[in-house]
């Protein structure tokens, strides 16, 4: 079992949620800006091909084990958008939270002519030991809820503060760093994925 792994990914949220779900089996997560890589391209149409990408991207320019996560929101309406494009829904400039705030101004104005507002968090985990890991492991989970029509809360990241979690009635940014991490789309993937630690990967 190894003790240390990169995740494939410069966002501060990711971070956070990981370095917590890994804490348990005393593996530290290093974040990708250690070691001063770029960020590995996206050009697939789908969450796993993205993630494997990522993946062995980070591996490869580490030398260690790596943990990438592709993830996504999925709205039925909008035939799957935002979907593998989430992140640079309404475009790359800015930083993180001028996007973040652009990409759910854009969900509101797209979805002002949908009454079907049902949407979910897709994400796609994927460890690879070494860049040329024949077997990665790979694990899935989705969050199921609604788009609101008004953002609601100040935590998480990205679409949470649109996100209605039905089972608390709440927005994702209306929920604790702990409530989140027990039943996110991440949470889910994440606990297939601690099947396979607990056997000793």
């Amino acid at each position: 079992m190894f003790t240390k792994l990169v995740l494939a990914s410069n966002n501060p949220g990711k971070l956070r949620e990981f370095a917590a779900l890994f804490a348990p089996f005393s593996i530290e997560v290093v974040p990708q800006s250690a070691f001063d890589m770029p960020e590995a391209e996206e050009p697939h149409c789908t969450f796993i091909e993205n993630a494997l990408a990522k993946a062995r991207h980070a591996a490869r320019l580490s030398g260690l084990p790596a943990l990438s996560d592709d993830s996504g929101l999925c709205v039925p309406a909008l035939g799957g958008e935002p979907g593998v494009h989430s992140a640079y829904y309404a475009g790359k400039e800015g930083d993180r939270d001028t996007r973040d705030s652009r990409n759910n101004a854009k969900l509101l104005a797209e979805l002002a002519r949908h009454s079907d507002r049902r949407a979910h968090y897709v994400c796609v985990l994927v460890l690879v030991r070494h860049a040329e890991d024949p077997q990665p492991i790979i694990a899935e989970g989705e969050w199921h809820g609604e788009i609101l029509t008004a953002p609601r809360g100040c935590g998480g990241f990205g679409y949470d503060p649109l996100f209605l979690v039905p089972s608390e009635n709440c927005s994702s940014a209306e929920l604790t760093a702990e409530a989140k991490n027990g039943i996110s789309h991440r949470a889910r993937a994440f606990a297939k994925l601690a099947e396979r630690l607990r056997a000793g990967i």
